[in-house]
């Protein structure tokens, strides 16, 4: 008789709250016959908070490849696997989703079990009005140039999720500030479901004085939201993209001129974009 294979379960967990688990996610951990965790210690304390006592393995950022190998044999045996992250859902700016994605490749069962997502709890609350946003996690450490370049991205005519981490959230809404000016709107939206949760809403040029209001502002996990843009020409991007370009060769006037007449968008509002908003009100 052949033995049917398992299912991979991706299962989300609370954030914060143990208590917004959902019913669901305690029967497919309290079933599992193993649960993947990125760090076991922590899914333990969730495990024995539901009276579960599964077995429990590591997988992270720095083995998810070697333990995806050992979880794959184990669902084509027949064994049912439940992966979750430290908080939220799984492959979400957190491990899984290469064990997701070689589980599809092989033919197996994926299953989701929906529930908590701080990006989504953060943008519910954010109350901007729009049929789309961008999550963008966390923006790539480095310089200031390199993380300059990966606010360029981030200009939409929709909201932008950020994920940030508290010793680097006033560097990038100061960054914020001078790439979008101090009119755009910015949700910050701290330690979601848990005790000191914090969501306010504010312009970017009040935001890093809210962040510097006290210590335990900069303390925690933190979700950015970035109010929608302004509606752009199409193409204006790549415009704007080949005017930064041309500018390190020539002056703007020169450049604007040379970028329309590849592109063919207004020099005006490729020179107008690609400079940025006005000096001041950036504190």
């Amino acid at each position: 008789m052949t033995r049917t294979s398992g299912t991979l379960y991706v299962v989300a967990t609370p954030i914060g709250n143990l208590a917004d688990s959902s019913p669901r996610s305690i029967e497919v951990l309290r079933a599992a016959d193993i649960v993947a965790c990125e760090d076991t210690r922590t899914s333990r304390t969730l495990l024995a908070h539901h009276g579960i006592s599964a077995r429990t393995v590591a997988l992270h950022a720095h083995n998810e490849r070697q333990a995806g190998e050992k979880l794959l044999r184990a669902l084509r045996e027949g064994s049912n696997v439940a992966l979750v992250s430290d908080a939220g859902t799984p492959g979400v700016s957190d491990p899984g989703a290469l064990l997701v994605e070689a589980a599809h490749r092989e033919g197996l069962r994926v299953v989701p079990v929906p529930g908590p997502n701080a990006a989504v709890a953060a943008y519910s609350a954010a109350g901007f009005a729009s049929g789309r946003f961008l999550f963008a996690g966390f923006l790539p450490g480095g310089s200031k140039k390199a993380r300059s370049v990966s606010l360029d991205g981030l200009d939409m005519p929709w909201p932008v999720i950020l994920y940030e981490a508290p010793h680097r959230v006033l560097e990038t809404v100061e960054a914020l500030l001078a790439r979008f000016g101090p009119e755009r709107e910015l949700v910050i939206a701290r330690e979601v479901s848990k005790k000191f949760e914090e969501i306010a809403r504010m312009t970017l040029a009040a935001a890093p004085g809210w962040l510097a209001a006290g210590p335990h502002r900069q303390q925690g996990e933190f979700v950015l939201v970035l109010g929608p843009g302004e509606q752009k020409p199409a193409g204006l991007a790549e415009g704007e993209r080949l005017f930064k370009i041309l500018l390190e060769k020539m002056p703007a006037s020169d450049a604007a001129k040379l970028a329309a007449r590849i592109t063919g968008l207004p020099r005006n509002a490729l020179y107008r974009v690609a400079l940025g908003p006005p000096a001041g009100g950036s504190k």
